[in-house]
């Protein structure tokens, strides 16, 4: 009797053993997510190497607040035309580091271009976050409005590129907009992460990251004309990825494929004809 007592005794000893262990397991996952989420999802530079004036552009410097009273920065390009042009970077330097983009931009769109800092990204002060971003987005927005007297459905264009592209997508859901353009987005942080990390329990394991940037489940919610750009030797985000964000949105919609464009280099590979489909997408936006 006493025999099988000790024998029950071991059994539950070993399964709260093993459920201890699969429990650690799972804490040492669940923090490498974290980790992840913290150091893998942002890479800010917060010193600018360049602006506008080095490529022969005039600009102003403009500084806003985020309703969390977090202090921003960013650049303001005037162009020929009326319509504004409001860039969200991807997760990595600061926007000295688009300094050539928008010279592209500015000379064959002709068009008025803010391109801004998140938190913690070149002069703007604070951590990055995907709420962070979200206000960060708007408080742009909303000094285009007040102190640019931008008219946001006839005269803004929203221009989010890889990680940017779920900050502008997000923007458009709240507002009306003139038209929205995405290159280089992904649809989930869950999507990316198991194509990085296949191995991991994602299912699991996804609740415990804090940042979603699920742009996929907004996306048909957009309103205004949308353009996707995805270019098709993506090394970082997959082309499916792009596709599958098309695919999501609403009508009226646009695809353009840039045929042997990586993550980084779209506006060099693309061309002509690249700046050619942006500036019929602008200028048929309603």
């Amino acid at each position: 009797m006493r025999l099988v007592k000790y024998t029950a005794i071991v059994r539950v000893v070993r399964v709260l053993l093993i459920l201890a262990g699969a429990f650690l397991v799972i804490g040492i996952l669940v923090r490498q997510m974290s980790f992840i989420d913290r150091q893998m999802i942002y890479f800010p530079d917060q010193e600018l190497v360049s602006t506008p004036a080095d490529v022969g552009l005039v600009y102003e410097d403009v500084d806003f607040t985020a309703t969390d009273r977090t202090k921003l920065h960013g650049w303001y390009v005037p162009g020929d035309s009326r319509t504004t042009l409001l860039w969200f970077h991807g997760n990595a330097g600061n926007i000295s580091h688009r300094v050539d983009n928008i010279l592209m931009l500015n000379r064959t769109l002709g068009v008025n271009i803010m391109i801004i800092d998140y938190r913690g990204y070149g002069r703007s002060q604070g951590s990055p976050s995907e709420n962070g971003l979200y206000m960060d987005a708007e408080a742009a927005f909303e000094f285009l409005v007040s102190q640019k007297g931008v008219d946001s459905e006839t005269e803004l264009v929203l221009f989010g590129r890889s990680l940017g592209a779920a900050v502008a997508a997000e923007l458009a859901v709240r507002h009306e907009v003139r038209g929205v353009i995405l290159e280089s987005g992904f649809t989930s942080v869950k999507d990316m992460a198991q194509r990085i990390y296949p191995f991991l329990p994602m299912g699991l394991l996804i609740n415990a990251v804090e940042a979603r940037y699920d742009t996929i489940s907004k996306i048909g919610n957009v309103n205004a004309p949308v353009m996707v750009l995805h270019g098709d030797r993506d090394e970082i985000v997959p082309f499916e990825l792009g596709e599958e964000l098309f695919e999501a949105a609403s009508e009226p919609k646009t695809f353009y494929r840039i045929r042997g464009a990586g993550h980084n280099d779209t506006y060099h590979v693309g061309g002509e004809s690249y700046f050619e489909a942006l500036r019929e997408f602008v200028s048929q936006s309603p």
